[in-house]
């Protein structure tokens, strides 16, 4: 069913000056020509570009000069600006509209972009100035990935609000892919899948100590301890999560068998040796060049013999070299947005450079399974969600929050589904003994 096109406006019309609407149209079917296209409108009903039959998605745009953000800059920075302050918007079916751009940077050639960069030039600017409700971008200090600046950076993105997060998070709260056995299954299924896969693929047994890197607020370990009678430490930089989790402990019953301290990887060495270890969703916040210190911090914390898992996203897409500005910012690996407005200093390393650090640090690599279709629908799952909830989390956190969460949900998740990324999970070994400690057959872990 096609996105409904919104009601003119003829006193909002005449805001618009005509040559700038007929501008706007050339520079669209310049820009789509030969690609299916969402339907483009300004805010007072103005179509600027009919969409394709097959695509049921509307950008809806407050001015023409939005396209001078959209298609003008060497970076997504100023678009997602936008979309942030609500100066573009997108309705309906937002990964339809985000494979469009994607088939437009393949598609335009570097003359294309030079012509369509000039024309944009030529649209009246968009109105400066941001509405009180937009989300601040990070201003880190400090040397990056030194320990004070990595709580800066997990403090940015994860204390956002416990309350912003639980409408849209399983009722655990677990912040990372989901493992689906079926695509009926609901976030909190999956999730709990996720969590028994990750305990299985350790081998953990009851008595064992387990250490959860970068625990968030605390699914694991809660699980870990309840379901296979470990002794579970999680640790994290976020103060919100760790009050969360702490709480979340006292409250199951699990204190003094499970807990979670305000701590960083490389403040491990007073705790003692852990029979296995974990880690999800946290070596994208390490940085490439802190990979070595990563997996040599796990190695020494774990007790000869031990299994370590280390799930983290990927990217899988060469980097690139040469590729006209206008194209390369609709390729994942380096979003100014995001880096300003989402993860602060965060990096998604490449498999074969992790495998490497871990080789370096002692471990032998057991087994690497790439979860890529899993954040797919997880996401997808998570931004249904977050869009169910829209009004309360708009009083929660703001519209600006709001809107970056949407965009990066959405964009995310269309990245997982096209193959540009990727989450695997790693297991590791260290001093391994011999057979016995893992599995001979992978099949087992899927029983």
């Amino acid at each position: 069913m096609q996105t409904k096109v919104p009601a003119e406006d003829s006193q909002a019309r005449n805001l618009t000056p005509q040559p700038a609407v007929e501008l706007a149209r050339h520079i669209l079917d310049l820009v789509f020509a030969g690609v299916e296209a969402p339907l483009i409108a300004l805010q007072d009903g103005t179509v600027l570009h009919r969409a394709s039959d097959s695509i049921d998605a509307m950008v809806e745009l407050k001015h023409a000069g939005g396209l001078r953000l959209l298609l003008g800059g060497a970076s997504d920075l100023s678009a997602g600006e936008a979309a942030m302050r609500g100066d573009i918007k997108v309705k309906g079916d937002i990964e339809r509209a985000f494979a469009a751009m994607d088939a437009v940077a393949a598609t335009r050639t570097p003359k294309d972009w030079l012509k369509i960069a000039s024309l944009a030039a030529g649209l009246p600017h968009a109105p400066s100035g941001a509405p009180p409700s937009v989300r601040r971008p990070a201003k880190l200090r400090g040397r990056v990935h030194s320990l004070e600046r990595d709580r800066a950076a997990i403090a940015y993105h994860y204390d956002v609000s416990n309350d912003f997060y639980a409408l849209w998070l399983d009722s655990n709260m677990v912040y990372s892919c989901a493992y689906f056995k079926d695509t009926s299954d609901t976030i909190d299924e999956a999730q709990l899948q996720k969590c028994d896969l990750i305990c299985r693929k350790l081998r953990l047994k009851r008595g064992e100590r387990l250490l959860d890197i970068g625990c968030g607020w605390g699914g694991l370990v809660r699980f870990a301890c309840r379901e296979y009678g470990v002794e579970a430490l999680g640790v994290t930089l976020s103060q919100r999560q760790a009050d969360y989790a702490q709480t979340r402990i006292k409250d199951e019953g699990l204190h003094g068998r499970c807990q979670v301290k305000l701590l960083d990887y490389r403040e491990l060495g007073t705790h003692g040796r852990f029979d296995k270890i974990a880690s999800v969703g946290m070596v994208e916040h390490v940085g490439d060049a802190m990979l070595p210190l990563y997996f040599q911090a796990a190695f020494q914390a774990l007790a000869p013999g031990g299994l370590f898992l280390n799930h983290g996203i990927i990217s899988q897409r060469g980097r690139p070299q040469g590729r006209p500005a206008p194209a390369s910012r609709f390729l994942p690996h380096r979003s100014r947005f995001t880096e300003s407005y989402v993860f602060p200093d965060g990096e998604m390393p490449e498999l074969a450079r992790m495998c490497e650090a871990a080789a370096q640090a002692g471990f032998e690599v057991r087994d690497v399974e790439n979860l890529r279709e899993h954040y797919t629908l997880t996401l997808r799952c998570w931004r249904r969600r977050l869009e169910e909830h829209e009004r309360e989390a708009r009083s929660i956190v703001g519209d600006g929050t709001f809107n970056v969460w949407r965009f990066w949900l959405a964009g995310s998740a269309h990245n997982f589904a096209i193959g540009s990324l990727g989450v695997v999970q790693m297991v590791l070994a260290k001093d391994l003994p011999g057979a016995g400690t893992t599995l001979l057959r992978r099949e087992e872990l899927y029983r």
